[in-house]
């Protein structure tokens, strides 16, 4: 989906097209479980499952879509995060048995959610308009959680750790249970295979 189109598929979704509502949510489910598990497996790991939440908030999207107000990808990256954060929020109060709901926990989560999205914007280095853009930062985020989607699980999930949650190589090598130089040269083939999805996708100059 390019830029340009967004606002018209937003439009489409208000109007109660299922197709152009299918379409525009897996766009972006990549993007939220990488966020997503960013949070879990740091905060709350074996508790949730990162899945169920991005479902739980991509079904809570499609409800509620009628109240979002935007047309530009950063307006509806911002609003996604707001539910993945009250969504993950409610299980925090589930889990530890309270049903009061604590809107300084929902904000907090937010701040991190975006902070992690910021700090995925930063994984490779950009090869397009200046930053400065917020459209252009938000696709990036978008595309690159598209990307890591698609490596193997240790390479994603050592990039996720190290990059997301900024977690040292020895940190990493306990959470892994691997050997720290394992670790620093899964780390290595991790990012080069991220740079070779990237560069194939049109993401990096080749």
């Amino acid at each position: 989906m390019s830029l340009d189109s967004l606002p018209d598929r937003i439009a489409a979704v208000q109007a109660g097209s299922l197709s152009a509502a299918d379409d525009l949510f897996r766009r972006f489910e990549p993007w939220l479980k990488v966020i997503a598990r960013s949070q879990v497996e740091s905060r709350f790991a074996a508790k949730f499952d990162p899945s169920d939440l991005v479902q739980q908030t991509l079904a809570q999207a499609v409800r509620d879509f009628p109240q979002f107000k935007g047309t530009t990808e950063p307006e509806l990256l911002a609003w996604l995060r707001q539910i993945l954060a009250h969504t993950l929020a409610h299980e925090i109060r589930r889990y530890a048995g309270t049903q009061k709901r604590d809107l300084d926990r929902e904000v907090s989560l937010d701040q991190d959610l975006t902070a992690v999205s910021q700090r995925l914007g930063d994984l490779l280095p950009g090869s397009g308009p200046t930053p400065s853009q917020n459209a252009v930062v938000a696709d990036r985020q978008v595309q690159l959680a598209r990307l890591l989607e698609r490596l193997p699980p240790d390479y994603r999930d050592i990039l996720v750790l190290r990059h997301l949650e900024g977690l040292s190589h020895d940190a990493i090598a306990q959470r892994m249970n691997r050997k720290p130089g394992a670790v620093r040269m899964l780390w290595v083939r991790a990012l080069a295979r991220l740079k070779e999805e990237a560069m194939r996708d049109g993401e990096l100059p080749g």
